[in-house]
């Protein structure tokens, strides 16, 4: 008789145990919390040397250098800067991607980059990024 009324005691017992769910949502949460700053940080700014990862390109980047006499180079081409605008309207007229990187020597002053960085603005391009090389962490 005792085990009939074992048997009568038990019944199926149809919950769901959240707690693994709330458990794995939990962790997956802090993971994106964590990770979410860090993948914001596209740093595009032309220094010596950054940390900073590289950025994708889906077709060919457009450069622009500046050597250390602060001369303006666009592939073998030299261009003044009274004339960088003019040409960059041009260049960028039939061009589908309006982004264009700007690779300057270290020692070119901060003024000149910048100089050349509002006469790109002025042409139409408002997607300026600053070339920069991997920092060798030791």
């Amino acid at each position: 008789m005792q085990t009939q009324s074992s048997r009568q005691q038990r019944s199926v017992m149809s919950e769901i145990n959240v707690t693994p769910f709330v458990d794995v949502m939990l962790v997956l949460l802090i993971i994106f919390m964590v990770t979410a700053p860090l993948m914001q940080q596209g740093i595009e700014i032309e220094l010596p040397e950054t940390a900073a990862s590289g950025v994708e390109t889906k077709e060919e980047p457009f450069v622009l250098s500046i050597n250390k006499s602060e001369k303006i180079v666009v592939g073998k081409t030299s261009i003044e800067m009274e004339k960088l605008r003019e040409k960059l309207r041009a260049i960028f007229k039939t061009r589908k991607n309006k982004q264009i990187y700007i690779q300057a020597d270290k020692t070119v002053s901060y003024g000149f980059v910048a100089e050349a960085m509002a006469e790109i603005r002025a042409a139409g391009i408002l997607n300026i990024g600053l070339v920069t090389l991997p920092k060798n962490i030791k």
